[in-house]
């Protein structure tokens, strides 16, 4: 049971909320009402939010590129520096960094995370004995954290646009349809030993990894389960895949695909109006990842366009330099303001912070296939209790109290997030961030060695 003094539910803000949790969904929610003993009792609750796209392994990465050297640097830099990283990564590291990922995701508010998982084999390419090694390390980290999954292994055949073949660095990726349809059913298999809210979904890394023939058989894979690609990233796979296949990228893949509300296409960074129009008609949830997006120098996304289409959104944090929920949403609207020179872009009127926030929330659960995204009965406890006593929010009404969260408030102002009624952060620490930090410091000590 949770008692919090006030909860942001669908029909707005009500005070004194008694929430009883049954088999980690919410059973009944009562305002006006008053707290008994042994009720979890907090300041603020909120719908937790789902991050929809992540790479864990690249945690450990932080700090490492951020050192330009002659000449221009750029995505496809920071790509081959993240391949030469990636030949060190042992099953070990790859747990203890995942551990260590899911928390911090927790510890900022996320419930939840698509891990889109593309490190399959041994460094060299070699398989593992058992195929889905590296799939079972990301499951060991998730039951440690008790975060909310949502398993994309990724399917990534060749090295670029027109069948290249994979580089050295992108053989602990590739897999044949064959091999991934194997490496698919052992994550699914796998996944039966981890909590109910547990989804194992497709994702074809990128229309340059893979090929039309290929991307037509691996989707009817996905059984009705969430569906996650790369798309229009960067210009230069705009140009590699419009000469390649004679449209560009989004424009393709919707002529080819019955893309809909279960597939979360990642970036979208460069689409005309025409595909932003066309993709959002789809009811897909559009992978938005401000932060890195920023780091890489991918470009903002096409926000007032994708918002006028009715175009759905969830937010991930990518390659993990940063990890904030709160960071992720005031970038992605600060990143429309500096292009429109103008405020408040991401909303037609009222509260931008609940515009966002409530976008994402709902957003982010459709694209990880979770019945979550509001504090409603019969919906997944994923829930997020922020401060509402914190300096940076105390002098806010609730109607700002978002506006506050978003764009005045540090991380520190989360304070208790459930994971479909796992209780894993308790004022602001994860119950089990002691053993969880040791095992990556010893990882990435070791790991650095080998650098």
């Amino acid at each position: 049971m949770i008692f919090a003094e006030q909860a942001c539910l669908p029909q707005g803000w009500a005070n004194n909320v008694r929430l009883i949790l049954r088999d980690g969904d919410l059973a009944t929610i009562t305002p006006d009402a008053a707290p008994q003993p042994g009720d979890v009792r907090v300041k603020t609750l909120l719908p937790a939010l789902s991050n929809v796209h992540s790479h864990s392994f690249q945690r450990a990465m932080a700090g490492m590129t951020e050192h330009r050297a002659a000449g221009q640097d750029s995505f496809w830099t920071w790509r081959e520096l993240m391949y030469r990283f990636t030949a060190c990564l042992s099953p070990e590291q790859v747990q203890a960094i995942a551990a260590q990922t899911f928390m911090e995701m927790q510890e900022a508010g996320f419930a939840a995370v698509g891990e889109f998982h593309y490190l399959h084999h041994q460094p060299g390419g070699a398989p593992y004995e058992d195929l889905a090694e590296l799939t079972c390390r990301i499951y060991a980290a998730a039951a440690e954290t008790g975060i909310g999954l949502t398993h994309l292994p990724v399917f990534y055949t060749y090295g670029g646009a027109g069948k290249l073949p994979l580089a050295q660095g992108q053989l602990r990726f590739g897999a044949s349809l064959e091999q991934y349809a194997r490496l698919l059913d052992a994550a699914r298999s796998a996944a039966r030993h981890l909590p109910p809210d547990t989804r194992v979904g497709v994702a074809p890394h990128s229309l340059r990894a893979t090929s039309p023939d290929d991307l037509a058989a691996i989707l009817p894979l996905a059984r009705g389960c969430p569906i996650h690609i790369h798309i229009s990233e960067q210009p230069q796979e705009v140009a590699d895949i419009t000469r390649w296949l004679g449209a560009r990228p989004v424009d393709w893949l919707l002529d080819h695909a019955d893309v809909g509300p279960d597939w979360c296409p990642i970036h979208a960074t460069h689409m005309t109006p025409g595909e932003t129009r066309r993709l959002a008609e789809t009811g897909a949830v559009a992978g938005l990842c401000p932060i890195t997006e920023a780091n890489l120098g991918d470009g903002p996304f096409d926000g007032p366009g994708w918002r006028a289409a009715g175009g759905r959104f969830g937010i991930g944090s990518d390659s993990n330099i940063r990890i904030s929920m709160i960071e992720e949403l005031r970038t992605l609207e600060y990143s429309q303001r500096l292009r429109d020179l103008s405020r408040n872009v991401m909303v037609d009127a009222g509260s931008t912070g609940r515009a966002l926030y409530m976008a994402a929330a709902k957003g982010g659960a459709q694209a990880l296939g979770r019945k979550a995204g509001q504090i409603a009965p019969g919906y997944l406890a994923d829930l997020t209790a922020i401060d509402h006593t914190h300096p940076a929010l105390c002098a806010l009404t609730p109607a700002q109290l978002l506006d506050g969260l978003v764009f005045a408030a540090p991380d520190s102002a989360v304070t208790d997030v459930w994971s479909a009624g796992r209780h894993m952060v308790r004022d602001g620490r994860h119950i089990h961030r002691d053993r969880i930090v040791a095992g990556w410091r010893t990882s990435v000590a070791a790991l650095t060695a080998d650098l």
